[in-house]
């Protein structure tokens, strides 16, 4: 993962400008991506060693999950039904992504 960060880049709390707001958002969005991307590796790893398809979706782990999401958001003072949209959003697009993937490796 590549944690650079650009040498103006300040935490909120530093930032005295919108310059350095903007510049704390794009970096905060590149490291998002980094971990969206290990995420969906998992997801990958996930459809090679799962040998059933059927498997692939669960609900009972997708409802865990969101509530990790929720309830974390909660304690950080963060709006947690929207954070738990996302999330929903998030494991739904994971599952249809671990689907392809799941019939790419067993084609």
């Amino acid at each position: 993962m590549d944690t650079s960060k650009p040498a103006d880049f300040k935490l909120p709390e530093d930032c005295q400008n919108m310059r350095e707001v903007r510049i704390g958002v794009d970096t905060t969005d590149r490291e998002l991506m980094e971990l969206l991307d290990r995420r969906f590796g998992y997801m990958r790893a996930a459809a090679r060693i799962k040998t059933d398809r059927n498997v692939v979706r669960d609900e009972a782990r997708k409802t865990e999950v969101i509530e990790n999401a929720r309830a974390d958001a909660e304690k950080r003072d963060l709006p947690a039904g929207k954070i738990a949209q996302i999330w929903d959003d998030l494991v739904e697009t994971s599952i249809a992504y671990e689907l392809g993937e799941w019939d790419r490796l067993r084609g």
